[in-house]
């Protein structure tokens, strides 16, 4: 099958295994002082490791290759990381872990609501200053939103300020339709369990086939996450759509990151 997987260039790979300890699949190692990819099928296509690499030594290329096995994630250590203790010993955050969104567990306090000096956006609402009987109103412009069930010629896409999002970007954000989907046609897609493919042509065929006036990409901060990002970008380029554009990054906790 035709699906996307990296590339190394080991005349400029400097063995320094960044790469490796980015991708979520265990598909690069350091062998000889150089970076390698284990095998074809492990490689998701997302590219994760790309912006990782200092020399850059990795590409993403398209060709005939094994089908991806979706199966295999985060089986092997590598030399940019520790070795795991436990099944439960995955470190997470800059430079450490898989960085892959599953076994990143967190638990958060919402007892202590935001401050107009805190929040990233407004001041968050909670059970003690919201009245009981206080109902939220959907921003929700149309129907379908999924990337997968949408048609590309439907008349909501001509002329609109399209709203790209990742779709855990709402039930982390919690003024989602207020500050994102308020005035805007909105798809949502994963490019983690989505073809990342599928998603490039997809998004193109949308603007190539409509008057976009803008895009507004909001993803998660995991590095996964990136993938939407690249999706979106090679579709523009494809379509040759030259409009404003803007990204958004959510953290795990529900705020906008600076």
């Amino acid at each position: 099958m035709k699906r996307n997987v990296i590339e190394i260039n080991e005349d400029k790979c400097i063995g320094c295994g960044l790469c490796a300890g980015a991708c979520m699949q265990g598909a690069i190692e350091i062998i000889d002082g150089k970076a390698k990819l284990v095998s074809e099928s492990y490689c998701d296509g997302l590219g994760m490791c790309l912006p990782k690499c200092p020399v850059d030594a990795i590409h993403v290329v398209e060709k005939e290759t094994e089908e991806f096995d979706s199966t295999r994630k985060n089986i092997k250590a590598t030399p940019s990381i520790q070795p795991m203790q436990t099944a439960h010993a995955h470190t997470h955050g800059e430079g450490g872990g898989c960085g892959c969104s599953g076994s990143a567990a967190k638990s958060f306090d919402r007892s202590v609501s935001f401050t107009l000096d805190t929040a990233p956006k407004a001041e968050t609402k909670t059970k003690a200053n919201v009245s009981e009987d206080f109902t939220v109103p959907s921003e929700l412009m149309q129907w379908p939103v999924q990337l997968k069930l949408v048609n590309p010629s439907a008349p909501y896409f001509d002329n609109a300020d399209l709203l790209i999002a990742a779709d855990c970007t709402a039930f982390a954000y919690g003024d989602f339709h207020r500050d994102f989907i308020k005035g805007k046609t909105t798809i949502i897609g994963c490019p983690k369990l989505d073809d990342n493919q599928y998603n490039t042509d997809k998004i193109a065929e949308i603007l190539s086939k409509n008057t976009i006036k803008s895009i507004t990409v909001v993803r998660m901060e995991v590095p996964c996450c990136g993938g939407m990002i690249q999706a979106v970008r090679a579709a523009m380029l494809k379509a040759q759509c030259i409009v404003p554009y803007s990204e958004i990054t959510i953290s795990t906790d529900g705020r906008i990151k600076s």
